[in-house]
């Protein structure tokens, strides 16, 4: 407990935490008169665990059990508080040159990701059951930041609102698109090829390498009765041949790896015809290039990467891209995984007859970790839209706005999504 209360003592300035060990002694930190935020470790060797890695150990202990959160709190009250003083504090944990040094080798090296080991991380992280992703995403399976033009917005209405900001970037015209080809790397669960086709009558084609979300994809398309129009394929990107007028990447270049942002922008632009436009949305860094923390690697995001700005702008001018526009999307978020841990936590029950309490808690664990890095950390998302010539753009952004809104207000929210809402 020694090396853990140094650390603690040294962490939390504002609000106060009382660690309980094992043998109940209490130990307590921050402000003496403000309401405690308790936690209390189940065995000898927990605070050990935690205080030798913290990122990794707290989410370790939290999963086996040997860290409780004491009621009224959960875990997102004990991961918001913690980073938040963390954020005033210059870090959680103070890593040397050497171990900063080890931490970037590490980092690139699994981030090289050859294709069947990219598919086999793809893999790990969406090859969970329909059932559980069902259980806190909203009804189009949107699994990627959600656009809350209003913080009160329903989950549902924020995320019809994100495909109609994509959409409205892609330049599409009502009556005037249905013999576009739209490629969508990254597809998901088809919820924006599909939205794309029925607004704008093109034709997408969606690429992943998830089996599920492919076979689920397919199944969409052809209970909409648009299978000829709208297709999903489980191939690499890379294998992916043709030419293409749009083409959208919505949480996909995360998974790519820093060491190949010049091969996937490289074939993107081989795919692309010479007047069409390209859009990137992205979780990406406010500041330079990093690495991914350990606990994410090891237990959610094997390969993964999140890019600095710079990253994606220097591999966008090396592989023949203008960069048409950029818009940073800061809290939007931080409200998306808030309610996903929201929703979540309301299906403990299922999710644990799914899996078991283990995998329960990672997940809350990975949610209230992901959600303070949108609020005190160093995570925002991005919009890169690309093109090839500059002139598949109008001079000026009104376009966007516009067309947002037309798209917006055809698709204001059933009353169900609200009856939902207050139901849970």
């Amino acid at each position: 407990m020694w090396l853990l209360d140094q650390m603690l003592k040294r962490l939390i300035r504002k609000g106060k935490l009382v660690v309980i060990d094992h043998d109940g002694k209490e130990y307590a930190y921050g402000e003496p008169t403000a309401p405690p935020l308790k936690i209390r470790f189940t065995d000898k060797g927990a605070a050990m665990h935690v205080a030798k890695d913290p990122r990794v150990g707290a989410g370790e202990a939290y999963m086996d059990g040997r860290m409780v959160i004491e009621p009224p709190h959960d875990v997102r009250d004990f991961v918001l508080f913690v980073m938040g003083n963390a954020s005033n504090a210059g870090g959680i944990d103070r890593k040397g040159p050497v171990r900063k040094a080890l931490s970037r080798v590490v980092s690139r090296i699994d981030q090289i990701n050859q294709r069947a080991q990219a598919s086999k991380n793809v893999v790990h992280h969406y090859d969970l059951t329909r059932q559980f992703y069902e259980l806190f995403l909203d009804e189009d399976r949107q699994y990627t930041m959600a656009y809350f033009r209003d913080p009160q917005n329903t989950l549902e209405r924020a995320q019809v609102d994100k495909k109609a900001l994509i959409a409205s970037k892609l330049r599409l015209v009502p009556g005037q698109s249905s013999g576009m080809r739209v490629l969508d790397i990254g597809c998901g669960w088809g919820g924006l090829a599909l939205y794309l086709n029925r607004h704008f009558g093109c034709e997408v084609l969606g690429v992943s390498l998830a089996p599920d979300q492919v076979k689920f994809a397919q199944e969409r398309a052809e209970e909409a009765g648009v299978a000829d129009k709208v297709k999903f394929q489980l191939i690499d990107y890379r294998d992916v041949q043709g030419q293409f007028d749009r083409i959208t990447s919505v949480g996909m270049i995360e998974h790519v790896g820093a060491p190949n942002f010049g091969e996937y922008f490289a074939k993107t632009n081989e795919l692309l015809d010479p007047d069409g436009i390209m859009l990137t949305h992205t979780i990406g860094r406010k500041g330079a290039p990093g690495t991914t923390d350990k606990w994410t690697r090891k237990y959610i995001f094997p390969g993964g990467y999140i890019p600095a700005m710079s990253e994606l702008v220097s591999a966008l001018e090396r592989t023949g891209w203008e960069v048409g526009d950029i818009e940073v999307l800061r809290y939007h978020y931080a409200y998306t995984l808030a309610e996903w841990y929201r929703r979540a936590t309301m299906h403990r029950d299922e999710i644990v007859a799914l899996y078991d309490e283990r995998l329960f808690r990672m997940w809350q664990f990975y949610l209230a970790g992901a959600e303070q890095s949108f609020r005190h950390g160093g995570m925002v998302n991005f919009h890169i839209q690309s093109v090839k010539r500059r002139s598949a753009l109008p001079m000026t952004r009104d376009y966007m706005q516009q067309e947002w809104a037309r798209l917006s207000a055809l698709d204001e929210a059933p009353e169900w999504h609200l009856e939902r809402k207050a139901a849970e």
